[in-house]
């Protein structure tokens, strides 16, 4: 199976416009109200699309007032990026259906995903396989994942799992650097992963200005994830400021 709708309107979005932003939504950290807004106040500052989801999600039906209030206020993709088996949702447009490849435990690798899959049929949702790959050891989704964190300085090891990805026909790869990381994702290991990788590649964690996430542009990503941003008042201008960067 190709890619559907969604996946393919990214895939043109990124030849049209270059380096697109997305902007991350945890159903945790707002209301579905506020949600409703942020996505509205992203979107006119120019992300590509918006993903829900969060490693600690509990409340289902939290998230779905959340992704039903962020549809209404937008009409670019809204994508799940669930953490486990309670981030599914049928408001969605699509759900990244990922594999949390440097997991220690194969309940992340594969066993929720043979748990969530038969949800995301039911709900007809657009599944985009995505390889999952964690840096480091400070953060939410490395801890509840149970990763063995990639050390930063290694990139080598990021390209043996990013070709184990695509030769498992991942069409997507997310290096994740952690919600609110204070280390990114380094330059040098996305270039490295790029020069191998073929897919979409994403990169997200820490970014919060136009400087990391142009060089993470430059290096080749081909999404950039801000999350914590959105938390900020007035983050339109800072995010503007990024997408203007990164669509360079």
């Amino acid at each position: 199976m190709g890619p559907g709708k969604t996946e393919s309107r990214l895939i043109q979005r990124r030849k049209a416009r270059g380096t697109l932003a997305a902007a991350l939504i945890d159903p945790e950290d707002f209301t579905a109200k506020e949600a409703g807004s942020v996505a509205r106040r992203a979107q006119e500052a120019g992300v590509s699309l918006i993903l829900v989801g969060g490693s600690t999600i509990a409340n289902q039906q939290q998230l779905d007032d959340v992704v039903s209030q962020v549809k209404l206020n937008v009409t670019i993709p809204v994508i799940l990026f669930p953490g486990n088996i309670t981030g599914i949702s049928q408001h969605a447009d699509a759900i990244l259906f990922s594999s949390l490849l440097n997991s220690s435990n194969t309940y992340f690798i594969i066993g929720a995903q043979a748990i969530g899959a038969v949800q995301v049929k039911r709900y007809g949702l657009e599944a985009i396989p995505m390889g999952y790959l964690v840096f480091g050891e400070q953060s939410s989704a490395g801890f509840v994942g149970q990763v063995r964190g990639i050390p930063a300085g290694k990139p080598r090891i990021a390209v043996m799992y990013a070709l184990a990805a695509q030769y498992l026909g991942m069409r997507t790869l997310y290096l994740e650097a952690g919600s609110g990381a204070a280390e990114v994702v380094l330059p040098q290991t996305i270039a490295a992963v790029r020069k191998h990788y073929q897919g979409l590649l994403i990169v997200g964690g820490g970014i919060t200005d136009e400087e990391r996430a142009g060089q993470a542009a430059e290096a080749g990503a081909d999404i950039i994830v801000i999350g914590n941003l959105l938390q900020t008042k007035g983050f339109e201008s800072k995010l503007s400021k990024i997408v203007k960067t990164i669509n360079k």
